[in-house]
């Protein structure tokens, strides 16, 4: 049995299981040893002590001195501590407390972001109703929901939200919001009677769920599950268990850092022995040289490099809509290789829209979406004005508004629905060929009605005109509607009905996963005043079909293409069901309109197959919490990076598994959004393209900053490992090495970080996400410039020592030939593999040249700054020696050049 299974048949306190939706309510009664009257006092407070209050508990958390330790067990952040104490030991203060600083804050933004993870949990938990109303001793009576108890009757009605998981025993035009759950656009119509036993979540119609929301009518159930025991108290166990997965860039970084210790602590030691053994240095001597190598191998500013780069598009992420509540999910965005995304309010509007009108003559589109009443009914692509209208449609679309209990309102442009959505689609529609509500129903007023119940389908109008004509509309179900009518409208007057010809064009809408709604009219002596079924069984005229959908979102359509574009697959994964799935995807261009795998499909795969039908199916209808998560699993079993979009409780669970979860903003629940890295303030999903283009750029700064930081350091060892293998004097001293490092990291590396994006980045397939942080390209880039980088600096102490000048002056030399070859180097960082001889890569960097600029200073100064000269060990030098200087920078430029040109040529670039 699979776990899906196990959760529908979730054993009660007893311990006995059954499938609630499957058995009728009377022996839900006889279980809990209740009645329609309720539970006694007594009843009441003994189950209250068996069972617990109704509510889902707070599971154990780690302190806040844990969460705080927690931070510093990372390989990268072990090595800066060792650059702490190599500088502290050489007693050079100011670095040291730099160096634990970045360490400082690298560990609180990892506290703040762990602790924010932890108030999923209490979102899901500030969903469950605050009160309930029950019978107890048979008298109505209003307690704390957390007070219910198995066996209690719990009334609903329009605007409560269901305080618990209830069978239902009694409705009245029951409809329930149970979006959050199941993730479907349309209230759900509940009924008493049994359903099928393997019956999906959002088929179980004789249940309710706590947290959902009436939406209309009246209701009484008896408890069949609280607190933890509820569907959204499992999803809340759900959350708390799932792992949360490492990012692509930490899970590198943490290799790279290990990698890197290695090699540190390896070469450090050879030095030591090698210096100490065979060149007969001084012990302390040689244990300064590690040091310095140790301290010129530590990339220290990379941490911070990375925050900063990543919190830079955090901020041009914000100003697209698209919020980042996790600093590492910036860079996982630009490596994620599919996107599951919920249906309804993500790829669709989650506002439903007639798109079709089907009369006995004609097929008309109406474009437009949403409630707003903007867009056009078109025949054939010509748009048509209320006076163009056949009889048969201008007296349905004024059914539309005359048969209806709902209207709509405007809020700072943004139109909204009072009352059923379908209806809204309705009045919208009506709305767009100049119909007027008010106006209508001030010509024709309402004397009586039938209201809709799901027992008969329908909801029927009496009204007479100031001609004193009576009339009947009638709308709901076709089939309803259709038995009713022994006549249709056409333009040559009243015929008698083609009934083939009106389950041919239901069905042609419901194959492209719309819901059919029929309209009809029946005249009425104008003294009749009073409408029973009798009077709507026989003699109506079908007017028209209305084909009603909530549509997809344009934007995300041109989103979805680009996600292709770049080599990101999109998959629907949805509560709704399979056609409307099939038909919203063929739009979007998800799947091929034919294939969808339903939950219940789902719950008899292991998990291997599964992993094979979703590396092929696109579509997956009808599914639960369960499935969502065992579809995320699935697809990073496989090595997918893999984001999550959704609005619901439901998907709480799959967004916190997500590399990438991503939640709505507006309509999105609480729960989602804690759940998620990601938050889109406009619900767009077009926003998670745009997101991704950031990621990739982030991810390729990120890369520059490393492809510019390593060679330096490289470099920096290198001079240091030759002149002690060579048995010289050392270039570089150990606190000119630091100064290197920390000038070079503030200015050079954190320029890279403001990169625009490079020209066509969503051009590009993911990188492979088990693709190590250094490999292909820059495996060879960084040891070439780190050679040309050493040949410079120690080619040049070697010529300024032949030259007879004193130490200080020849490392001065040397170290301003390091920083003049890093910064020609930066320019060609612009462009990882391409040229950059044009004004956009060599100027188009502001950032570059302010911080080109700000170097230049800090050299100057510590080359000419008496209290830098005796700081650091430094003399002033020679203009032929800066114009010496200047040449090997612009050779290192040609030369990185030259290598891009050799691989573009001859090499796949990486």
């Amino acid at each position: 049995m699979t776990e899906s299974t196990q959760a529908a048949t979730r054993k009660q306190p007893d311990d006995t299981p059954f499938n609630w939706h499957a058995n009728k309510a009377d022996k839900a009664l006889a279980h809990f040893k209740s009645s329609e009257q309720g539970l006694s006092s007594e009843q009441a407070a003994d189950r209250l002590a068996e069972f617990g209050p109704n509510r889902i508990e707070t599971s154990q958390r780690s302190g806040p001195w844990v969460r705080l330790l927690r931070q510093f067990n990372n390989i990268l952040i072990y090595i800066l501590i060792a650059a702490a104490v190599g500088t502290a030991f050489l007693e050079h203060w100011v670095d040291t407390f730099v160096i634990l600083a970045v360490v400082l804050i690298n560990a609180s933004i990892g506290y703040v972001q762990e602790g924010k993870a932890e108030q999923a949990l209490d979102a899901i938990r500030n969903m469950l109703s605050p009160q309930a109303v029950v019978l107890r001793n048979g008298q109505r009576q209003t307690i704390e929901a957390d007070q219910l108890v198995p066996g209690d009757i719990v009334l609903l009605q329009a605007g409560d939200k269901v305080p618990a998981d209830l069978r239902l025993i009694d409705t009245r035009s029951l409809r329930i919001e149970e979006a959050v759950l199941t993730g479907e656009s349309v209230p759900v119509e509940k009924r008493t009677e049994p359903v099928a036993t393997s019956a999906s979540l959002g088929d179980r119609l004789s249940l309710a769920y706590s947290g959902t929301l009436v939406s209309f009518g009246r209701g009484r159930g008896v408890v069949i599950a609280t607190g933890e025991q509820t569907e959204i108290g499992r999803i809340s166990a759900m959350l708390s268990s799932v792992e949360t997965i490492s990012t692509p860039l930490l899970r590198q970084t943490a290799e790279f850092g290990r990698i890197l210790s290695i090699i540190i602590i390896f070469l450090s030691a050879i030095i030591f022995a090698f210096g100490y053994w065979v060149r007969d240095y001084a012990a302390a001597e040689m244990f300064l040289a590690a040091v310095s190598l140790a301290v010129s191998t530590i990339p220290e500013g990379l941490p911070a490099i990375m925050t900063i780069t990543l919190a830079i598009g955090v901020q041009k992420m914000a100003k697209r809509n698209a919020i980042i509540r996790r600093l590492p999910a910036v860079e996982t965005l630009g490596a994620v290789t599919t996107i599951c995304s919920d249906k309804t309010g993500t790829l669709t509007r989650n506002e439903m829209t007639v798109q079709a009108l089907v009369t006995a003559d004609h097929e008309y589109q109406v474009t437009g979406v949403g409630y707003a009443p903007q867009g056009s009914i078109e025949l054939a692509g010509q748009m048509l004005e209320q006076d163009q209208l056949e009889p048969a449609l201008a007296m349905g679309l004024k059914g539309a508004l005359l048969c209806n209990d709902s209207w709509l309102v405007e809020k700072e442009g943004d139109w909204q629905v009072n009352g059923d959505p379908t209806e809204g689609a309705l009045l919208a529609a009506a709305m767009k060929v100049g119909l007027d509500p008010q106006t209508e129903a001030g010509l024709c007023p309402r004397t009586d009605l039938i209201p809709f119940e799901s027992d008969h389908k329908f909801m029927a109008t009496l009204h007479h005109d100031h001609e004193q004509q009576g009339y009947i509309f009638i709308k709901g179900a076709p089939e309803k509607i259709l038995a009713m009518c022994q006549q249709q409208r056409t333009q040559q007057g009243d015929l008698p009905i083609d009934v083939d010809f009106w389950h041919q064009a239901m069905e042609k809408l419901a194959e492209r996963g719309q819901r059919v709604l029929a309209i009809a009219v029946k005249r009425v002596p104008a003294s009749q005043l009073e409408l029973g079924f009798n009077d709507v069984q026989d003699g109506a005229i079908l007017l028209n079909l209305f084909g009603i959908i909530d549509p997809p979102r344009e934007e995300a359509i041109k989103a979805v293409a680009e996600c292709h574009q770049a080599g990101i697959r999109v998959k629907m994964i949805t509560g709704d069901h399979a056609g409307t799935a099939k038909a919203i995807g063929l739009q979007l261009g998800i799947g091929d309109g034919q294939t969808a795998v339903t939950g219940q499909e789902i719950e008899q795969m292991d998990d291997q197959t599964l992993q094979e039908v979703v590396s092929r199916v696109d579509i997956f209808a009808r599914t639960s919490p369960e499935h969502k998560l065992r579809l995320v699993a699935a697809l990073q079993a496989q090595g997918h990076v893999t984001a999550m979009t959704g609005d619901g409780v439901n998907d709480a669970p799959a967004l916190k598994r997500a590399d990438v979860g991503i939640s709505m903003g507006r309509k999105g629940t609480e729960a989602s959004k804690e759940a998620s890295e990601m938050v889109l303030a406009d619900d767009n999903f077009a926003s998670i393209a745009r997101a991704v283009r950031e990621g990739r750029t982030v991810y390729n700064n990120i890369r520059k900053s490393i492809l510019h930081m390593l060679p330096t350091n490289a470099g920096q060892s290198l001079t240091i490992i030759f002149a002690i293998l060579l048995a010289h004097q050392l270039p570089l001293t150990p606190v000119q090495v630091l100064w290197v490092n920390m000038v070079t990291s503030v200015t050079l590396a954190m320029a890279l970080a403001f990169e625009p994006t490079e020209p066509g980045v969503m051009r590009r397939h993911p990188r492979r996400p088990d693709m190590p942080l250094l490999s292909g390209l820059m495996l060879w880039r960084i040891p070439f410039v780190a050679l040309l980088l050493w040949a410079g600096t120690f080619g040049h102490f070697v010529y300024m020592d032949m030259q007879g000048v004193i130490d200080e002056y020849a490392r001065t030399v040397a170290i301003n030939t390091l920083v003049a070859g890093q910064i020609f180097y930066l320019f060609n960082l612009r462009y990882i593999d391409q040229h950059v001889f044009s004004m956009d890569g060599l100027f188009g960097s502001k950032a570059m040249w302010i911080a080109v600029g700000t170097l230049v200073v800090l050299q100057l100064a510590f080359t000419y700054a008496p209290f830098m000269n005796t700081l650091f060990g430094t003399t002033p030098i020679a203009t032929e020696d800066w114009i010496r200087i200047l040449m090997f920078g612009l050779l290192v430029f040609i030369l990185v050049e030259m290598e891009k040109w050799v691989r573009r040529r001859y090499f796949t670039a990486a």
